[in-house]
């Protein structure tokens, strides 16, 4: 059954209009009165039956059926901080990273970053990948949107997780892992399994990895300064977009 996003309060029996985007979506699939589909808010682990009522020229009206309590999210909530690969893989990671479960994704600019934005172009970039977010869950069944957040640099960034680290109670610290080829990184699942044991709950997970061509010396070292764990996916150099990729892989497959 075709699902789509729609970002309003949803309750069955409901009678409302479909955002725009989903009902372009609808008529491109040419649906027709009293065919069903499911409706999902983007925010909540469930989704909703719908069916259509009206179809106009350029809107659409559908009645909200059951909820339906529908877990498909993973139990490890992993939030991926890249710095940003060029051109289209941007976009290819983005989604890749919602088919896999992502919670949120944190763009950065670092200093071997070849996409550099700012202000306007910024923010039209951040509202495109959420729009590749929003269709990679319609498609892969998610129910919940990662969050694609603003452009910002990796010291900012670093400066942000020391002070949510510091402010956490202890068991509920998130656990911040840097993606590092130096001697001594451990397996991903290692590190990870190594905090699980140490808490009751499961903490939220901020892994990091660079652009093209990886962290510089100096960056690398100002996220170990920040409590960051190194780990390793292998002895092999990975593409950006691919060892991000992998690194979700093993943590939320």
């Amino acid at each position: 059954m075709p699902r789509f996003y729609c970002p309003t309060p949803l309750h069955p029996g409901a009678l409302l209009e479909l955002p725009a985007g989903a009902a372009r979506h609808v008529q491109v699939l040419r649906l027709q009165p009293g065919d069903g589909i499911t409706l999902f808010t983007g925010d909540s682990p469930g989704e909703y039956s719908a069916s259509v009522t009206q179809m106009g020229r350029s809107h659409v009206q559908v009645q909200v059926g059951d909820y339906l309590p529908t877990q498909r999210e993973p139990a490890l909530r992993v939030h991926l901080v890249v710095g940003m690969p060029a051109n289209e893989r941007m976009d290819w990671l983005v989604e890749k990273a919602t088919e896999l479960g992502v919670a949120s994704i944190q763009p950065l600019m670092t200093e071997r970053s070849v996409l550099r934005l700012s202000g306007e172009r910024a923010d039209k970039k951040v509202a495109h990948w959420h729009s590749v977010a929003v269709a990679a869950c319609e498609q892969c069944g998610g129910n919940r949107v990662p969050t694609v957040h603003p452009v910002t640099t990796l010291a900012q960034w670093l400066a942000s997780h020391t002070e949510r680290v510091a402010a956490a109670p202890a068991a509920d610290q998130p656990l911040g892992l840097l993606l590092s080829l130096a001697a001594g990184a451990r397996a991903v699942r290692e590190a990870v399994a190594t905090r699980l044991t140490q808490s009751d709950s499961s903490p939220d997970i901020h892994f990091l990895s660079g652009p093209e061509g990886g962290l510089s010396p100096a960056e690398e070292a100002a996220a170990l300064q920040a409590g960051l764990n190194p780990v390793t996916l292998g002895p092999r150099v990975l593409r950006a977009e691919t060892a991000a990729l992998v690194a979700l892989s093993a943590l939320l497959v």
